[in-house]
């Protein structure tokens, strides 16, 4: 399949002409997909992401990672109660929260008994890969 650059250039100008930030063509099997995202968006998001960085990385203690891409929530269902709270007291294996991925519920285990000292993502978030969810004692 040869890719046709005019056709996405063509694209990139519409975006530009009706200020879109996204647009999608399809013709048969080709699909098509443009998107750009303005400095003053994507400013914000690596401002807020990097103050998270630091301020987690100043709190000493063992940090339990997302060990996928996905959503995170701290009780197994909406409204029900929380898996842990700050000060809680938990053991090696207890699940900590849950990470959504494509439908499928992945609970997260602690890696060692502990008290749970910072929560570092709310209920619902967006989280990444190798991102601090907790921090114990």
């Amino acid at each position: 399949m040869k890719i046709n650059k005019t056709l996405i250039e063509e694209l990139a100008n519409c975006l530009e002409e009706n200020n879109l930030t996204e647009l999608e063509y399809s013709e048969k099997e080709i699909k098509i997909k443009v998107a750009r995202n303005t400095l003053k968006e994507s400013g914000k998001v690596q401002f807020v992401e990097e103050i998270k960085k630091v301020n987690n990385d100043k709190i000493d203690g063992t940090k339990i990672k997302s060990p996928i891409i996905g959503t995170a929530y701290l009780a197994p269902e909406p409204g029900g109660k929380k898996f842990i709270e700050l000060g809680k007291k938990i053991k090696k294996g207890d699940t900590v929260m849950i990470v959504e991925a494509m439908k499928t519920m992945n609970h997260v285990p602690s890696t060692k008994d502990g008290v749970i000292k910072k929560i570092a993502v709310e209920d619902g978030q967006p989280v990444e890969y190798g991102q601090t969810l907790v921090i114990l004692e």
